[in-house]
């Protein structure tokens, strides 16, 4: 029986204020589940403590890491930083390729690290002929024209797709990404290859997000 994992990517929303409401308003039974939030950098010190103090079957992540160690590198966020408020960090995310430009090349560094630091890393690519890092923990399949569309590939083909990526990297979990929602995440998550989800919109209403999780076991 596969262990679910679950990375809910609130992107570049929410206050400190917003993330309070959210864990006032958000019920997870992980029954055995991963789930990982992915929040703004701001927001993961407060998220970290709360998360603590409630005993929310949670864990953190960040939505980015510095290619560069500590020195000279205005607004850069460096592993170590993350480190001490988060276990994951998710890199290659289809907006940062699109909107910042990252590399190939960027990314495997980025990767690098975020491993020296102790992080995990959910790694993202749009097909499966785009390039893995080997050491990657988790891998998401997440088609570039599903992202915050409302479109949604078929679980017949995202199945194939996330085969095809376990066969040519060994990678052990992959997820599926792109308008997952709690009305067709059971479709996704019952096919044989795939692992899990990384829902964006859907994490963002703790409500929603809830159903979406009740909805995957």
């Amino acid at each position: 029986m596969k262990k679910l994992f679950i990375a809910g990517n609130w992107k570049s929303n929410k206050t400190i204020a917003d993330a309070k409401d959210w864990l006032e308003k958000v019920q997870i039974n992980a029954n055995g589940a991963t789930i990982v939030v992915l929040a703004p950098f701001i927001t993961l010190p407060f998220l970290h403590e709360e998360i603590a103090r409630r005993n929310l079957p949670l864990l953190l992540g960040s939505q980015n890491i510095s290619k560069f160690d500590e020195g000279a590198y205005t607004g850069e966020v460096t592993g170590k930083m993350i480190k001490e408020v988060a276990d994951w960090v998710i890199i290659g995310h289809s907006e940062r390729r699109k909107y910042f430009s990252e590399s190939d090349a960027d990314l495997a560094t980025k990767v690098e690290k975020a491993h020296a630091a102790g992080l995990k890393v959910i790694y993202c690519v749009p097909d499966d002929t785009t390039p893995i890092p080997s050491s990657v923990e988790v891998v998401a399949y997440e088609p570039v024209w599903a992202i915050g569309t409302g479109k949604t590939d078929t679980p017949e083909n995202a199945n194939a797709v996330v085969s095809s990526i376990k066969q040519k990297t060994g990678a052990v979990t992959v997820l599926y990404g792109g308008s997952v929602t709690a009305d067709n995440v059971a479709s996704f998550v019952k096919t044989q290859a795939i692992d899990g989800v990384l829902p964006g919109g859907a994490s963002l209403d703790p409500e929603k997000f809830s159903r979406l999780i009740q909805a995957s076991l």
